[in-house]
This record gives structure tokens, sequence and C-alpha cells, in this order.
């Protein structure tokens, strides 16, 4: 028995070497930075960890997400975890996760907002985590839904459950980018739907998107939950722009 423990040992202590073996040899880089990840940090460095630019808005409940959204959308909690600037850091990740194939930047990202709202008393203030959805032909396209990716680390912070099937986005409306406030409303205005409202139902509901800019699309998709049913409705933003 005691050799079998050693050998287990010797392999486990092997594997140990192996692996900082190929990470000195091909290092893993930090999405933000590009420099070279120091042993124990994943997809990105302390440093630009600790460089997030971060709203506050957590302990604000009068913040700009909720006074934005007031008399559009009947809310609990609008809440935001980074500000987006152009040429930023913020920027930078955004493009990675949405254009450069990085879900896990959007997961990484959700576990540091969830932990922010679960250490602020966030974690019992709701009931499920949706992701505002992307249509079926762009999710193709892209591979995954980023929001999905943030919702599925801000649920695993949070220890709430989060699920995608319960939104679809019915229309595959053009990207919102360069569109007036009144453009982009009429572009989402009839494009989401609620494929199951039982899951819902009388549900606090958190819904997730990557970036708030008029707040149109989170509007349109958080009317659609409320009339749907759920009884609260709570909505979370990666980043505000």
């Amino acid at each position: 028995m005691g050799s079998n423990r050693m050998k287990s040992n010797v392999r486990v202590q092997a594997l140990n070497l192996l692996r900082d073996f190929v990470s000195l040899v091909y290092p893993n880089y930090c999405l933000g930075c590009s420099n070279a990840l120091f042993k124990g940090e994943e997809i990105l460095c302390t440093f630009c960890i600790s460089k997030l630019p971060k709203t506050n808005y957590l302990y604000d409940y009068n913040n700009p997400v909720m006074l934005r959204l007031q008399g559009r959308l009947r809310l609990k909690y609008g809440l935001a975890f980074l500000k987006f600037r152009k040429g930023g850091l913020v920027q930078k990740l955004l493009h990675q996760l949405k254009y450069n194939n990085h879900p896990e930047l959007g997961e990484a990202l959700g576990r540091v907002f969830g932990h922010e709202m679960y250490e602020n008393g966030y974690a019992n203030e709701f009931d499920v985590i949706i992701p505002v959805p992307l249509h079926a032909s762009r999710k193709r396209a892209r591979g995954y839904n980023q929001s999905a990716h943030i919702a599925k680390g801000m649920g695993a912070a949070l220890k709430i459950p989060w699920d995608e099937s319960i939104s679809t986005r019915k229309v595959n409306t053009r990207t919102q980018t360069r569109k007036t406030k009144t453009e982009r409303w009429h572009n989402v205005e009839t494009v989401f739907d609620i494929l199951d409202v039982n899951k819902i139902q009388d549900k606090r509901v958190l819904l997730v998107d990557d970036v708030m800019t008029t707040g149109a699309t989170l509007e349109a998709c958080g009317t659609r939950l409320l009339e749907s049913g759920c009884r609260e409705l709570s909505v979370a933003c990666l980043a505000e722009a």
C-alpha cells in the first residue's frame, strides 16, 4: 500500500514538472496585456485584474444604469461592473471575448463580477440568471453567446442557476454599434420571445448582457420577461458605455 502511494506521488510530481515545462516553453498569455501569465494566473494577469475600471454601482442603488432605465423598465436592481472607454482595457477585453474566440474570458470576468456581488449581499436576491440571447445564426457563426458565458461565471460565483434556453431572439438584428438611440429601440422592439414561461413564473430574474449602451436591448428583452410572469427583474451588464 505504501509502495502504491509512493508511485502515485511520483506520478503527480512528474505531471507537475511536465506542466511547468510546457508553460515555460509555451507560456499562456494574458488576454489583457499579452504578457506571459505567472504560475497560478489564468486568462488575465493579476495586474490587469487590479486595473479593471470598476463602476462601483454595487454600492449605489440610484446608479446611472437604474436612472437610464427609469420609466422604461420596472427593475429591482440595475448593475454594471466595468466602465467602457474607447481604446481602453475593457474595450480590448470585450473584443477578445466577442471576436477572437475567447469565451473563457467572459466566464472569468463573470466570476469576478459575481464574486463582488456575492460579497456585497446580492446572492439571495435572485432565483435564476438569464443571458440576453443571440440569434441562432449569429451564435453559429461565433460559436457561442458571450453573454451566456458571463452568466455562467456569475452563476458559479453567486451559487445561482443560469439558463440559456429560456429566452430566444426571433430576428437577427443588425449590429447596434452605429445606430441612434431611436434606431436601436426599433431594431430590437419585437425580436425577443420566451420559450418556457414556467421557468420564470413568480421568479426573481437577473438578466445579463455584455455591454449597455442605450439600454434598448435590455429594455426589450426585460419587457418580455416581465410580460411572461417573472416576479422581479434585475439587470447586470459586464460593462456600461
